[in-house]
């Protein structure tokens, strides 16, 4: 695991195991929808002070590393 996930926490107690920033009630997918509605880093931050913006970080390498996949290649 890279250092940077180590920011991301699940727990099952807290939003029903789902990947969390730093064991906060902030969902890795909280951050990643807010993204892409087009909120800015800076924007997220204002509203989410408790945040940090390594946070954003961890949370876009995460989302990143979970849909990439092996390639299988066929002869």
């Amino acid at each position: 695991m890279q250092p940077v996930f180590d920011r991301i926490t699940i727990d099952p107690t807290v939003c029903s195991g789902r990947p969390c920033i730093r064991g906060m009630r902030i969902r890795v997918k909280d951050i990643l929808d807010l993204l892409s509605e087009g909120a800015s880093r800076d924007e997220i931050l204002a509203e989410y002070p408790y945040l940090e913006d390594e946070d954003i970080s961890a949370a876009l390498a995460y989302g990143a590393a979970q849909l990439d996949h092996p390639v299988i290649r066929v002869a």
